[in-house]
């Protein structure tokens, strides 16, 4: 059973950065297409951001370009959110969330990690 574990998040003021974290175990990791996602309360949850198995491909939901970059590092089993420019309106519950065999459809996710971002 894959498990993935995020951590990094907290509380910090806009403008600020936060690297946020997301560990796999139990799973093939390295054919793993990785996303992050997130849900404010009283809000639906929605993509952030993902990257394919091999790091070579990688998309971001427009309310994050520019400001947040993914990336991945397989020998560690481990996918990062890097979130720079903080606004108040990333406040959420973050996600990392997996797929199997390079598919695209996600059927693993984390507990999620809190970023609060305070005006």
């Amino acid at each position: 059973q894959v498990q993935l574990v995020e951590s990094g998040g907290g509380l910090v003021q806009a403008g600020d950065s936060l690297r946020l974290s997301c560990a796999a175990s139990g799973g093939t990791f390295s054919s793993a297409n990785m996303g992050w996602f997130r849900q404010a309360p009283g809000k639906e949850r929605e993509f952030v951001a993902a990257i394919n198995w091999s790091s070579d491909s990688t998309d971001y939901a427009d309310s994050v370009k520019g400001r947040f970059t993914i990336s991945r590092d397989n020998t560690k089993n481990t996918v990062y959110l890097q979130m720079n420019s903080l606004k108040p309106e990333d406040t959420a519950v973050y996600y990392c969330a997996g797929t199997r065999d390079k598919s695209w459809a996600y059927v693993y996710r984390g507990q999620g990690t809190q970023v609060t971002v305070s005006s």
